[in-house]
């Protein structure tokens, strides 16, 4: 054994991360089962490692026994004490065993076998490096693809993107840049498998969180996000600071944030209501950007009823639904939309509350030429 072996060491530590302990032991667990193979022993072996010599040798241990039933593994008390008086029963003799040719085969042993330890250790190393990314975003790069798989590559790993996780609007082609939701690091007698996507909600959570500074630093929390990746998305935010528009902080000056959010997604719509403890706010924000002329709740079901002015149905219900259904999934509440008319037929809606809300329709309402007809018609 040779000092280059502990310097590949030193180097192995330095430049790959892994414990030169680690190396050590899987050096001597190496040279123990060369032994025992090569000279068919079945006793049991130390191996003393010398780094300032660069020695190695190999000691055999028996345990101290009154009566010996396996000469390979015990010694009697007797022959303990012609080695020396100090030995008592139970104790451990070492006599080193080291063979004069052992050098050789050790050495291609412990070549196989400390090869596979490096390979080990360095995926443990990757796993826990990837694993501490989970619920995060990171950019790579795509490799290649296949019929299950966008591979990105992600720097010391390759990343599996599944086509399930990919957005019906985006085209990729290899060497494109991109970022990633990392949902999975999973550790295998392969290696580590990292498992990313471009649809999880998490991904626009984490868009707002590098663009926004207010929800970085906590200002703004975000409280729930619903996701239709590639078509529309709503995001609800709050801040406890009454003088901080959670909205606007999101939505920028000029809305730069937003948009620089939007053009990641590849023109995804995305609408940031003001979370509320309030259900009845809630859910009025929620299905923004539909006006809302009244909310019933029903708190044993966590459902509400959700009336709105005739003309507005079809944008609260959205395109095939959209609008309400993100709107249910972001604030955790049942949604069932009616008109006006519905409502009053059904006795939901009196004409005081008519009135009250279509008053609040008016104050919201901006009056530019394109409304001026239709508000006359409305509010008469």
């Amino acid at each position: 054994m040779s000092k280059e072996l502990f310097q590949a060491m030193d180097y192995l530590e330095k430049e790959k991360g892994i414990d030169k302990e680690i190396l050590i032991e899987a050096l001597e667990a190496a040279l123990i089962s060369a032994y025992k193979k090569n000279f068919k022993s079945a006793a049991n072996v130390r191996v003393d490692l010398n780094e300032e010599s660069g020695s190695m040798r190999v000691f055999s241990q028996k345990k101290v026994v009154e009566e010996v039933e396996d000469s390979q593994q015990h010694i009697s008390l007797e022959d303990a004490r012609k080695l020396s008086q100090s030995y008592e029963i139970d104790d451990v003799v070492e006599e080193e065993v080291t063979p004069r040719d052992f050098g050789r085969i050790a050495a291609q042993a412990a070549k196989q076998v400390v090869t596979q330890r490096v390979r080990e250790a360095e995926r443990s190393i990757i796993y826990n490096e990837y694993v501490d990314r989970e619920e995060d975003i990171m950019n790579g790069t795509i490799q290649r693809m296949d019929n299950r798989f966008v591979y990105i590559n992600l720097g010391k790993i390759e990343a599996k993107l599944p086509q399930t996780e990919i957005m019906p609007t985006e085209q990729y082609e290899v060497h494109d840049r991109l970022k990633v939701y990392v949902t999975k690091v999973e550790n295998t007698s392969k290696g580590p498998n990292v498992f990313v996507s471009r649809t999880h909600p998490g991904l626009l959570k984490r868009l707002f969180e590098m663009e926004v500074p207010e929800i970085y630093d906590g200002t703004v929390e975000v409280k729930s996000v619903a996701r239709e990746a590639g078509d529309r998305s709503k995001i609800s935010v709050y801040a406890r600071d009454e003088e901080v528009d959670p909205v606007g902080s999101c939505v920028g000056q000029k809305g730069q944030r937003v948009q620089a959010i939007v053009d990641e997604l590849k023109g995804e719509k995305i609408d940031i209501v003001e979370w509320s403890e309030d259900p009845v706010v809630y859910v009025s924000n929620a299905l923004s950007p539909s006006k809302v002329v009244k909310v019933l709740v029903h708190e044993e079901d966590k459902a509400t009823t959700v009336i709105v002015p005739d003309y507005q149905l079809s944008l609260a219900i959205g395109k095939r639904g959209q609008n309400a259904r993100l709107a249910a999934k972001l604030t955790g509440w049942k949604i069932d939309i009616k008109s006006e008319t519905e409502a009053m037929e059904e006795g939901l809606l009196s004409d005081t509350d008519e009135k009250e809300g279509r008053l609040e329709i008016e104050e919201n309402l901006d009056y530019d030429s394109s409304y001026e007809e239709m508000d006359e018609d409305l509010f008469k």
